[in-house]
């Protein structure tokens, strides 16, 4: 444990990259290891700026990245990326495709990408993720922005672990604006127009007002106003005032306290979602439950006994 310590702590990305694949690992000797690992870095993490990156297939969100992030680099900012990859349903490993697609970012000696398989976790997010982002701040990288599919409940899950929320849209308004979910315009700090270039540019603008439109309506009485700005991650417009409202957001939740009183939920909730893993993990490994549990499940797909009673007979089978 001594070497991984002094080694993320040095900012050794090999290291880190070992360190992460530690935490990931679900062998009982290497969760013990990741256990100790991330309690004797915990005073070293915190420091970052944790910036979630959502958005629908197709968006540009890996291209978004690899501007964003050379462009804080360039800046004099350390900055990892992790980038939630969907699991492959063959094998049960990561695509991988994230870190192929942030080429320039993936040379850059200031940046760290960790491309990390989703697991068929809910919503995408790999399970790992928040204990990887603790392992980054501690070895020093201060910008840490976490990629996910966009899908499902990810962009729930993904607020409930960083201080800002970036929604990614395509240009064209219209039927778009009534696909989004009400929910994730509620949980967003900010919305984005990506590739507001060359013919799309128009559209991109008309987009831009329709969602400022609908924010203003949902989130009126907040403090924080959510902006909605156009970018090109290709042609690199844009980005420099988006990272000014993030910069900007945070000053101002940390200000008012909403910053550090919105990592407290989090931590609180990251408690909670942890002992429910571990009591369903218990739960499905007594012998009772592994015994009644393959009948059950055939009866429950057959249709020959109703859901709730199935549960109820295995919950009383551990009584």
């Amino acid at each position: 444990m001594r070497d991984y310590f002094d080694g993320v702590l040095a900012g050794d990305r090999s290291v880190l990259g070992r360190a992460i694949t530690l935490i990931e690992s679900r062998r009982p000797d290497h969760r013990q290891l990741a256990e100790e690992l991330l309690a004797e870095l915990l005073p070293h993490t915190g420091g970052s700026q944790r910036v979630g990156v959502t958005g629908v297939p197709g968006v540009g969100k890996s291209t978004f990245l690899d501007s964003l992030g050379g462009l804080l680099t360039a800046r004099g900012h350390r900055v990892a990326v992790l980038a939630v990859d969907p699991t492959s349903s063959l094998s049960g490993g990561s695509i991988l495709g994230d870190k192929t697609r942030m080429s320039k970012l993936a040379v850059d000696e200031r940046a760290f990408i960790r491309p990390s398989p989703s697991g068929g976790s809910l919503g995408g997010v790999a399970r790992k993720t928040r204990e990887a982002m603790l392992l980054c701040e501690a070895a020093g990288f201060d910008v840490v922005l976490v990629e996910t599919v966009g899908t499902g409940q990810s962009e729930v899950l993904v607020a409930g672990m960083v201080d800002f929320l970036l929604l990614l849209l395509l240009p064209g308004a219209g039927d778009e604006l009534q696909g989004i979910k009400r929910g994730i315009l509620e949980l967003v700090d900010m919305v984005a127009v990506n590739k507001a270039d060359g013919d799309s540019l128009a559209a991109a603008r008309e987009a831009c007002a329709s969602y400022l439109a609908a924010l203003r309506t949902l989130r009126a009485a907040e403090s924080w106003r959510p902006p909605v700005l156009t970018c090109s991650a290709v042609e690199g417009s844009g980005l420099d005032e988006l990272w000014g409202r993030v910069e900007e957001h945070r000053r101002t939740t940390s200000a008012n306290g909403d910053r550090e009183g919105r990592r407290r939920r989090q931590r609180l909730q990251w408690l909670r979602s942890l002992v429910e893993d571990e009591v369903l993990g218990a739960f499905r490994a007594r012998p009772e439950v592994v015994r009644l549990l393959p009948e059950l499940e055939r009866q429950v797909m057959e249709g020959e006994i109703a859901p709730a009673l199935a549960a109820r007979r295995l919950l009383e089978s551990v009584d």
